[in-house]
């Protein structure tokens, strides 16, 4: 590994140790309700590629970003810690910080104001970081379709691998009338997977609270999903020693919201709504803007969250 790659983590290292400092007293907030109970309608999926294409993934993560390669350490120790961050994301899924713009299309026929709309929302987080998303008129690297399927996205470079008469993100439903809460929450959401990111609320602290007894019946009942689909999308925890991330940020906009009555503890999973300010300040860490200051980054954390 070049001097330049040791930079690069170490300073990847010591921006998650002041985040990692903030995040672990976080105020005690209240899971937003829809008609008096907390919200359930989530319904999202990071879409997996099948086992055939495995060996093809790693590889194209890594030609992408070198990077993305195991660790020797994690290589030789199963019980090798994480390197703290600010929010998890799988290191052989991610894209380097080259800044980075991706073509966006639209499978079906989609008004002009409802294309821009999605695309104004994908771009949220290049309000802090060097990835952005360009609407063209070909066929994009991001496809989405409103079809049927929920919401889902790929994660982070698995992307390049999708057939491109396929989707990549799917948002189920989703029109001009939609509320624009729900493209704060889904919308912003779905693009960090493309950026990356996996699922919060999978991170081994969060999923440790969830009592799987609980959990079976209330995703059957809320999402139609059976037992295997309810381990793969919820309890089974992400593989720590491939993360970077600080202790488990569940106001993160990548974590869902869960109720207390599926927790042992009875107290819930907040969850996030919008992209919060330790997401940005992580994302502009990995995907560093032009002329990006982890200093100043840290110093306006407080008004990351844009209007």
């Amino acid at each position: 590994m070049s001097r330049t790659d040791d930079h690069y983590r170490d300073a990847l290292a010591r921006i998650a140790e002041i985040a990692g400092a903030a995040c672990a007293s976080p105020a005690a907030q209240s899971v937003p309700a829809r008609n008096g109970t907390a919200a359930a309608d989530f319904g999202c999926v990071v879409k997996r590629l099948p086992a055939r294409l495995a060996a093809r993934a790693a590889r194209h993560a890594i030609e992408t970003f070198p990077l993305n390669a195991p660790s020797p350490a994690a290589l030789a120790s199963a019980n090798a810690g994480p390197v703290p961050l600010a929010i998890a994301v799988d290191t052989q899924r991610w894209w380097g910080p080259t800044p980075r713009q991706f073509t966006v299309s639209f499978l079906e026929t989609t008004p002009a104001d409802l294309r821009a709309r999605i695309v104004a929302h994908l771009n949220a987080w290049s309000a802090r970081c060097g990835m952005s998303f360009v609407e063209t008129g070909g066929v994009g690297e991001v496809r989405i379709s409103r079809g049927p399927g929920g919401y889902y996205s790929y994660l982070g470079t698995d992307i390049g691998l999708i057939d491109l008469g396929e989707q990549t993100m799917n948002l189920e439903g989703f029109t001009m009338g939609t509320p624009e809460s729900e493209y704060r929450r889904v919308v912003r959401h779905e693009a960090g997977h493309t950026l990356g990111f996996p699922h919060e609320h999978m991170r081994a602290d969060l999923v440790a609270r969830i009592d799987p007894q609980r959990a079976y019946p209330y995703f059957w009942q809320t999402q139609g999903w059976d037992q295997a689909m309810v381990d793969a999308q919820v309890l089974t925890p992400l593989d720590e020693a491939s993360l970077y991330g600080t202790p488990a940020d569940q106001d993160s906009i990548m974590c869902y919201q869960l109720p207390g009555s599926i927790t042992y503890d009875g107290q819930p999973i907040r969850g996030g709504l919008d992209i919060d300010s330790w997401d940005y300040d992580f994302a502009a860490s990995l995907y560093p803007p032009v002329g990006y200051s982890p200093v100043a980054t840290r110093a306006r954390v407080e008004d990351a969250v844009p209007a």
